[in-house]
C-alpha cells in the first residue's frame, strides 16, 4: 500500500483541521480501531465484539478480512489509523503457530510506537452473554484495576506495556469531577507471579458490575460486585518497544502556569525565598498623588506665575526667606 501522501494547508480552514489531527500536548479521548486478519477463530471474534462494546462510543469495528503483518510491515495499519483518526487498533489474528491472536498496536502521529501480542486462552473464555448480570450503559467511564508485581516493575516490560496500552484503551476522556452514579463497573487485570524462570506469567482480565446496597446500622452503602464478562486469560507473546526517541517526544507534558512562574524565583543566602517581577513601562504622568494643601495651586499662585511671565514688566517676584510669601521689587 501506498504510503500517504503530506498534505499543505491551502488555507487557514484546512490548516485548522491538520493541527487539529496533529498530536495535542493536551490529549483528547483514543479512538480504538478493530480489524481482523484472513483467518480468525471463533474466540477471537466473540472477545473483540465484547470489547468494542464496552469501549463504545469510542471505538469502530471492521468486518471485512486485511492481510496485514503488524511486526513485519504496519504501513496497512498506519493508513488506517489516519483514515479514521484512531490511536488504537486491535488486530485479531489465528494460526497454527499462534492461535487465538490480539495484536494491540499504538500509534503516535499516525506512526507505529510499540505493539504487543496477547493469545487468547480458549477453556478460559467466556463472553457477556453468558453472564445474566446485566451489563453497563454506554459511554460510562470505568474503573481500571490492576494488581501483581509485574505491572510495577521499574523497569519496561511487557506487562508494563500492557498496562499503559489497556490504561490508554479504557480510561475514556479526562474530566475533573465524575458523578458517582456513573461508576457502574470495573474492569480488573491481575498478573500471576513468576514461579518459572523460562515461563511467562498470564494476564487475567475479569469485569464487575458495582451493586449498591443499603447496610444495617450505617449510613454508608454496602457495595457489592457481580461478573458481567467478558472474562479471559491472556498469554504474552511478542513484543515491539518504541523507538526511544519517538516516546520522548509523546511522553512530552505541557508545563503549567505555576511551573513557568517558578523561574523567576530564587533563594538567597539566608534561606529566604525571592523573586522578581517584570511589569511594562509606567504612565507616571497619570499616578494619583495625595492631596496635600503644600501641593495645591492656589489663584493668587496662578496669577503670580502670569506675573512671572511678563504680565507686568519691570516686576520680579521672588520668595522672601524661602517661604510662599511674596515681595514687590522694582528696578
Amino acid at each position: 500500500m501506498l504510503p500517504i501522501r503530506e498534505i499543505k494547508p491551502k488555507n487557514a480552514r484546512t490548516k485548522r483541521f491538520l493541527d487539529n489531527k496533529a498530536p495535542q500536548q493536551n490529549e483528547n479521548a483514543r479512538q480504538t480501531l478493530f480489524l481482523r486478519y484472513t483467518s480468525t477463530s471463533e474466540i477471537t471474534n466473540l472477545l473483540t465484539t465484547d470489547l468494542c462494546s464496552l469501549k463504545k462510543p469510542l471505538s469502530l469495528k471492521f468486518n471485512k478480512k486485511n492481510s496485514i503483518h503488524p511486526f513485519e510491515d504496519a504501513s496497512s495499519l498506519e493508513f488506517f489509523s489516519e483514515k479514521n483518526d484512531a490511536s488504537l487498533v486491535v488486530y485479531s489474528s489465528t494460526s497454527k503457530k499462534r492461535p487465538h491472536c490480539l495484536t494491540l498496536v499504538r500509534f503516535f502521529g499516525y506512526k507505529v510506537l510499540d505493539i504487543l501480542e496477547l493469545l487468547v486462552q480458549e477453556d478460559t473464555m467466556r463472553t457477556m452473554s453468558q453472564f445474566k448480570n446485566g451489563t453497563a450503559r454506554v459511554g460510562l467511564k470505568p474503573l481500571l484495576s490492576f494488581s501483581g508485581s509485574a505491572f510495577e516493575s521499574p523497569t519496561a516490560n511487557a506487562y508494563t506495556l500492557a498496562k499503559s496500552i489497556f490504561t490508554d484503551m479504557f480510561k475514556g476522556e479526562d474530566v475533573s469531577n465524575v458523578d458517582v452514579e456513573g461508576l457502574q463497573y470495573m474492569m480488573h487485570f491481575s498478573v500471576d507471579e513468576e514461579e518459572q524462570e523460562n515461563v511467562k506469567p498470564m494476564i487475567h482480565l475479569r469485569c464487575y458490575l458495582l451493586r449498591t446496597k443499603r447496610a444495617p446500622n450505617s449510613t454508608l452503602p454496602k457495595v457489592d460486585v457481580e461478573e458481567m464478562g467478558p472474562r479471559a486469560d491472556f498469554r504474552v507473546g511478542r513484543v515491539q518497544e518504541a523507538d526511544p526517541e519517538m516516546w520522548k517526544e509523546a511522553m512530552k507534558k505541557p508545563k503549567s502556569q505555576e511551573a513557568k512562574t517558578k523561574k523567576n524565583i530564587e533563594t538567597d543566602i539566608i534561606g529566604d525565598k525571592v523573586g522578581r517581577i517584570h511589569v511594562g513601562k509606567q504612565d507616571l504622568s497619570a499616578l494619583q498623588t495625595r492631596k496635600m494643601k503644600g501641593l495645591k495651586r492656589s489663584r493668587d499662585v496662578a496669577d503670580d506665575e502670569d506675573a512671572f511671565t511678563g504680565a507686568d514688566d519691570g516686576i520680579l517676584f521672588v520668595p522672601e526667606g524661602g517661604g510662599d510669601k511674596r515681595v514687590r521689587m522694582e528696578e
